[in-house]
């Protein structure tokens, strides 16, 4: 009897079903096959400019080392004060203010402190080596965390897809970019840069695009791309016989893009009922300026796609350092704010509040899409079970900054395979205990079920005399 429900359950279709029927269906093929492992897993990444400031992360009523106590002003890059690794639960804690609008969701959340990256250059953004752990700033020399996760986790036409505010760093009238743009993150391997979206209404065409499109042009468009590459690979043998060395390698990888576009639309024509479930409905937000805007586009064409399938995993480029939040009252660049410190911005915030005014805007987004994947039911609990959200910087914890403290924000869950709803701080850069972003990368790996290393990324010469080896063992869960 059992085995004749397993079969059945497997063999039910979830095109055309509602969004909570689908998952739900989802998850009972799953049980039914006996394998939790069969349950999709996520990740997003929001990696935003200027730096996480690391001093307001500390939950009440525990020691802020970020801090003078005498003062209680913020200590600089490499000023925090030593002490012991810090492993508490936030059960009984009050979060700080920036993350209150998290409380609903503290058993999902996971705050930790003190990991380093140092060793990658650039001041204000530490470019692809902020995912790859590379010394790489402007020029990708290996593959990044989220497209590695991508290619082992998405089984959609998008290994990972990449939404950002613009590409460059530091702009003069600086807008808003509506066509693709490359914010230098992400990465398939070296000389592989992944393009980001910049506009939110052609993310939702090309993503959601056989939502809006009829039966008939989708059709049209799939017999078209294929016509497409059957011409060139006919044109193509011709060219390939005038070619060597390394122009006909160069001309190879030229024809695999255009092969990589037709399987891509072949996968999402699969999906179309799926697609048409989860679209958002495309609002003239799309068409802002206003950053604020930008970034809620960009997080609920995020979650659409996560839900439907099209990918498992998401970055998110919320700003970058020459973006001006005008609808908090900033004339300011976040760059200029991030140098104010104490001083005044343009609004009459300190420095350090407007820093985490900017910050909050982000965090709000998160827990709206935190609480959207926690309403739909997946195993034997929720979507969010099984998606990881990680909001951290290409700066790591100041505004110019070298990498010592690293700050990251950890909302969601990964297959019961991390440990949740605690403060993790780790000891100071340098001191017994201390340990590295790259720690914290093989422990998302390792939940993910991607084979690790010992290390990940570039070693640090400086931290010889410590154990930076393997996942973070406070996070994983036995």
């Amino acid at each position: 009897m059992l085995v004749s429900r397993r079969r059945a359950l497997k063999e039910v279709s979830i095109g055309g079903m509602s969004l909570a029927m689908a998952s739900c269906l989802r998850s009972i093929q799953a049980h039914a096959a006996g394998d939790e492992k069969t349950l999709p897993k996520r990740f997003v990444f929001v990696v935003k400019s200027s730096g996480i400031d690391k001093f307001n992360l500390v939950p009440d009523g525990l020691e802020n080392h970020f801090i003078d106590p005498e003062n209680e002003k913020k200590l600089g890059n490499r000023g925090r004060r030593p002490g012991p690794l810090v492993d508490v639960s936030l059960t009984d804690r009050q979060l700080p203010e920036k993350l209150r609008m998290l409380d609903g969701l503290k058993d999902r959340l996971t705050i930790i402190q003190s990991l380093s990256g140092v060793g990658f250059r650039g001041d204000h953004t530490k470019g692809f080596g902020t995912l790859s752990l590379h010394d790489s700033e402007k020029v990708a020399v290996a593959p990044s965390l989220d497209c590695l996760l991508g290619q082992h986790l998405s089984a959609g036409p998008y290994p990972m897809y990449g939404m950002a505010m613009n590409g460059r760093l530091l702009e003069t009238g600086w807008k808003p970019q509506d066509t693709y743009c490359y914010p230098n993150l992400s990465a398939y391997g070296p000389a592989k840069p992944v393009a980001y979206q910049g506009s939110p209404r052609k993310a939702f065409l090309e993503l959601f695009g056989a939502a809006v499109a009829s039966p008939e042009q989708l059709e049209k468009k799939l017999a078209l791309s294929g016509n497409l590459m059957d011409f060139l690979t006919e044109d193509a043998k011709r060219v390939e016989k005038q070619l060597s060395g390394e122009e006909k390698e160069r001309f190879a990888l030229y024809m695999n893009s255009f092969e990589s576009l037709k399987k891509i639309e072949e996968k999402k024509a699969g999906l179309v009922d799926r697609i048409r479930q989860n679209a958002p409905e495309p609002t003239e937000r799309y068409d802002s300026m206003a950053p604020s805007a930008r970034i809620e586009s960009h997080f609920e064409i995020a979650t659409a796609a996560l839900i439907s399938g099209l990918t498992n995993v998401i970055t998110l480029r919320p700003d970058t350092l020459g973006v001006k939040y005008s609808e908090l009252g900033l004339s300011n660049s976040v760059h200029s704010i991030g140098h104010l410190q104490e001083n005044p911005a343009s609004n009459g915030w300190s420095g350090h509040q407007a820093r985490m005014e900017i910050e909050k805007l982000h965090l709000r987004q998160i827990a709206k899409m935190a609480n959207k994947f926690d309403s739909i039911p997946e195993g034997d609990g929720t979507m969010l079970d099984n998606t990881m959200i990680v909001y951290m910087s290409c700066s790591s914890g100041d505004h110019h900054c070298a990498g010592h403290d690293w700050p990251f924000i950890l909302l969601g869950g990964m297959d019961k395979k991390l440990k949740t709803g605690r403060y993790v701080e780790y000891p100071k850069y340098g001191d017994q205990g201390h340990r590295t972003v790259g720690n914290l990368y093989l422990s998302l790996m390792h939940a993910a079920g991607l084979p690790i290393a010992d290390t990940f990324g570039q070693l640090d010469s400086n931290l010889q005399h410590l154990d930076v080896t393997g996942p973070l063992n406070e996070l994983l869960i036995a």
